[in-house]
């Protein structure tokens, strides 16, 4: 019951007693005696009950206001003084913390909108996750490295929903560790799987740095510095050899001092040596030329004429191998920035790979490789084969320097074929897909800039 309540029950039995009082006066005294009687003690009786209820209701009515402001979350208002020490003492209280709550929110207001803002523009991809594992908030950094970027949003999204081949990676990272992942697209990031608490429970969160040019620019600073070094020496050791060998051979053949099947094995000994040599010198400059790509002097070209123009030679890597190349090409004109000398290179050893994968296939049915573009949303081109496909051991090495699964591979042909595409500001992936485990090589152009264009 409300406490004002409780002093109208008060007026009320105050009342009754006072009418009972005035009965027994009325009854012994004189009737003036009863009305003076009654009259002083109404007012004395109304006079406590005011100053009770100014003494105890108004204070409480402050409180309960008090109370509404702060259910309410109003930290502007402040409550009145009513003119008595105790109650005021508890308003000014009350007022210093509404004034202190208020100023908090402020700097909590201001400190999130700093962090959305520094989490919006890092470079760094954030995604943070709830306890269900679902996306709660994430930054345009975490959509490009994920390669969602103006599709869809991904919010309220798991990461196993994601068709990204990062979210994959990142769904087999373990909570509280960092790895570095190399992708089949030649990317690689360094991700952690953090957390942090909110309202007493536990959130995770992933970073995703990219870090595919500083390693990759590590990397080849590496392996340059070190096939230099090689060919240099090989090659300085090879010249001299082979020029011996020539001599010895000749030496052998006109056979001073010994007989004939003698100084023709010689010979036929000192030609295979130097041949052997210069295979070498072959081998150690094939590492050589890989760090020599010139950088690409692109102009505008039309890309299915630029394949139909090289399909006479990709058509002669693929006869020989009784592989079928099959052309799929989009009848709309595809304009594209491209050096057409580097990129004829670069699908010249897409190509091979793929020949070379069917050769090592197990499959009893036609190889094949079909080469198709698209113009329709993205510039892109696909090279995709039904041969041996990629091993999930050898999906995670793909363009890493030296790492070969064919027995004579040197491991640089992709590492050159992502040199040339990166030079044209190519997005690219080499994957085998598990639905139909087929192959497919992707490279998607950027779009020609009108004002090039025009």
């Amino acid at each position: 019951m409300k406490i004002k309540w409780i002093f109208v029950l008060l007026l009320f039995l105050e009342f009754i007693s006072l009418i009972a009082l005035g009965w027994v006066i009325y009854r012994t005294w004189a009737p003036d005696a009863w009305v003076i009687t009654a009259v002083i003690s109404s007012g004395i009786i109304m006079l406590l009950t005011g100053v009770a209820y100014r003494k105890l209701v108004i204070p409480m009515r402050g409180i309960a206001n008090g109370m509404d402001l702060i259910r309410a979350q109003d930290f502007s208002s402040r409550l009145a003084k009513v003119g008595q020490p105790e109650a005021d003492r508890i308003v000014e209280m009350f007022n210093a913390m509404m004034l202190r709550l208020r100023n908090e929110r402020v700097r909590i207001r201001e400190q999130n909108h700093f962090m959305d803002l520094l989490i919006s523009v890092s470079p760094m991809g954030i995604i943070i996750l709830d306890t269900f594992g679902k996306i709660m908030m994430n930054n345009p950094a975490a959509e490009e490295f994920l390669g969602m970027k103006g599709r869809d949003g991904i919010i309220g999204k798991t990461l196993e929903a994601l068709t990204s081949p990062l979210a994959d990676s990142l769904v087999r990272l373990k909570p509280g560790t960092t790895e570095t992942l190399r992708l089949s697209d030649s990317k690689i990031y360094r991700c952690s799987r953090l957390s942090f608490m909110d309202n007493g429970y536990a959130h995770p969160f992933i970073l995703i740095e990219h870090l595919t040019q500083e390693v990759m620019k590590a990397e080849k600073h590496a392996y340059e510095r070190v096939i230099r070094i090689i060919s240099h020496e090989v090659n300085n050791s090879v010249a001299g050899i082979s020029s011996m060998l020539s001599t010895a051979g000749a030496v052998a053949r006109e056979g001073d001092g010994m007989s004939k099947e003698d100084a023709d094995m010689i010979a036929e000994v000192a030609e295979v040596s130097r041949e052997r040599c210069m295979s070498m010198s072959k081998f150690i400059s094939a590492y050589a030329d890989v760090v020599k790509i010139p950088p690409a002097n692109r102009r505008r070209v039309n890309l299915n004429e630029e394949l139909m123009n090289f399909h006479s030679f990709l058509e002669s890597i693929c006869r020989p191998h009784g592989v079928e190349l099959i052309y799929d090409l989009d009848e709309e004109e595809i304009e594209v920035m491209m050096d057409s000398m580097l990129f004829q290179q670069a699908l010249i050893n897409i190509v091979k790979n793929s020949v070379e994968s069917i050769s090592m296939s197990d499959n009893d049915a036609r190889g094949w490789v079909r080469i198709s573009t698209s113009g329709s949303e993205d510039l892109s081109l696909t090279i995709t084969d039904n041969g041996n496909g990629i091993s999930s051991d050898s999906q995670s090495h793909l363009f890493t320097p030296f790492y070969s699964s064919k027995p004579s591979g040197q491991g640089l042909g992709l590492i050159f074929i992502a040199d040339v595409l990166e030079k044209h500001g190519c997005n690219f992936n080499l994957s085998t897909s598990s639905e139909d485990h087929l192959t497919r090589f992707c490279i998607s152009f950027p779009h020609v800039d009108q004002r090039t264009k025009d």
